[in-house]
C-alpha cells in the first residue's frame, strides 16, 4: 500500500508540466491583486478548506522572505459566518455570500474543488465572476463545472482525492514562492 500511494503520488508529479503555463498566469493574476493592495479570497470544502487556510496564512504571515503581509482571507475560517450563512440562506451560498461581502476588496477568489463540482464552490465562483472578480480553480483532471467559471484553472492530472490535494499544497507554495517578490 506504501509504495502504491507513492507511485502514485509520482506518477501525478511526472505529469504536472501541463500544468506550468496556467501556473503562470495564476501568479501573475495574484501579483496584481497584491500589487493594486486588493484581497485574494480563498474557498474549499474539508482538506480544500484546511489547504485555502493554510495557503491563506502563508500569504498573511511570510512564505520564504521576510516582507510585507499580503491581504488574504480563507472563507471557511469563521464558524460564525458559515453557520449562520448555511443556517438562513442553506449551505450553497456560504462561500458566494461571503464574496457579495467582500466585493470591494477582493481582486481574486481561489476556489478549491477536487471534483469541480461543489456547489457552494460553484456558486462563489460565479458571484466572483459576476462581480469582477478573477477566479482561480484548483481542481482534479477535468476541472468540472468550476473549469468554466475561471480565468485559468488548475487540473492536476488524477482523479484521486489525496493526489489531488497533495498537488494543490505543492501548487499553493510555487505560487506563493513566485508571489513573494512582489510584496518587498
Amino acid at each position: 500500500m506504501f509504495q502504491r500511494c507513492l507511485e502514485e503520488h509520482q506518477s501525478v508529479l511526472n505529469q504536472l508540466d501541463s500544468l506550468e503555463a496556467d501556473t503562470s498566469r495564476a501568479a501573475t493574476i495574484l501579483a496584481q491583486v497584491v500589487s493594486d493592495g486588493k484581497t485574494i479570497l480563498l474557498a474549499g470544502n474539508g482538506g480544500s478548506a484546511s489547504d485555502a487556510q493554510h495557503i491563506a496564512g502563508e500569504f498573511v504571515g511570510r512564505f520564504l522572505m521576510e516582507r510585507k503581509g499580503a491581504s488574504a482571507i480563507a472563507l471557511g475560517a469563521s464558524d460564525a459566518s458559515l453557520t449562520s450563512i448555511a443556517n438562513d440562506y442553506g449551505f450553497e451560498q456560504v462561500f458566494s455570500r461571503q464574496v457579495e461581502a467582500y466585493r470591494h476588496h477582493a481582486g481574486a477568489l481561489i476556489a478549491y474543488s477536487t471534483s469541480g463540482n461543489s456547489p457552494n464552490i460553484l456558486a462563489a465562483a460565479q458571484s466572483a465572476r459576476e462581480l469582477g472578480i478573477k477566479v482561480i480553480g484548483m481542481t482534479g483532471s477535468s476541472g468540472g463545472t468550476l473549469k468554466a467559471l475561471t480565468d485559468v484553472c488548475l487540473c492536476v492530472p488524477s482523479n484521486h482525492t489525496p493526489r489531488i490535494q497533495e498537488i494543490h499544497s505543492i501548487l499553493g507554495h510555487i505560487l506563493c514562492e513566485i508571489v513573494e517578490p512582489n510584496l518587498e
